[in-house]
């Protein structure tokens, strides 16, 4: 997991900054079967071509939040972009997020085709009162709903995952939670020692609290939550309410 800063004026400027990330990628892929590289589009779309060598391009990945104040008159930026790199022999696990009608029909040969989670991955900001309970009070923390289908998608239970800037400790929080071995490490003392106390499940919410959509174990958890009922006692079928549109090929 790769989440250097950006090279736009927090962290740093370095001219030489688009060679140093690609000996980064050089670096851990002589040992990783999967590169995930974050950064901000702009930033990481020269390694779109530019990969680690051995390592093919799986996917261009979004992370999509709507909450982001709005600091300058323009364009409001809404999105953190990540590159998935994997050796060509390496394993996904897209069956990690399907529930358990689907896995019944995989079981019995009936599954028409593998769903997977889609590339953009909608997760609000961690700021003010949103994601309290994850804040750490490091100035760029993802949330773990961001990092969780990451290692979901390349990982089994008891794998090893490393991150080298690993800032607020996200990865060690999601990591603990989906009972992943974690090696982190930080330039900055005080960003370890968050990362430690995450690791030991605080100040981010305990793994016990919400268990990720899938155990990487292997066994798909009972629902959390039971569906919401109205005043009248039945379920929301989602279908429209009012008078059907006399042409609806019209209304299209």
């Amino acid at each position: 997991m790769l989440d250097p800063w950006y090279n736009k004026g927090f962290g740093g400027v370095r001219d030489d900054y688009e060679d140093y990330i690609f000996r980064l990628l050089q670096g851990v892929a002589e040992f990783s079967e999967h590169v995930y590289l974050w950064g901000f589009p702009e930033i990481i779309a020269p390694f779109v071509k530019r990969g680690p060598p051995g390592h093919k391009l799986v996917a261009w990945l979004t992370w999509y939040y709507k909450n982001n104040p709005s600091v300058i008159r323009g364009w409001r930026s809404s999105q953190n972009a990540c590159l998935h790199f994997s050796k060509p022999d390496a394993k996904l696990y897209p069956e990690h997020f399907m529930n358990a009608a689907q896995m019944a029909l995989k079981e019995q040969g009936k599954l028409r085709y593998m769903p997977g989670p889609t590339s953009v991955i909608e997760s609000a900001l961690l700021t003010g009162f949103v994601g309290r309970a994850e804040q750490t009070g490091h100035p760029s923390q993802k949330p773990e709903a961001v990092y969780e289908p990451l290692l979901m998608m390349t990982c089994v239970e008891g794998d090893l995952v490393f991150d080298p800037m690993c800032g607020s400790g996200t990865t060690a929080a999601v990591a603990r939670r989906l009972k992943l071995e974690a090696v982190l490490s930080d330039m900055n003392p005080e960003y370890v020692a968050m990362a430690e106390r995450r690791a030991q499940g605080a100040p981010g919410r305990p793994p016990s609290d919400e268990p990720p959509a899938y155990d990487l174990g292997g066994e798909i958890p009972a629902p959390l939550v039971a569906p919401k009922k109205s005043k009248n006692g039945r379920v929301p079928t989602g279908r429209p309410r009012g008078r059907p549109r006399k042409n609806p090929i019209a209304a299209e």
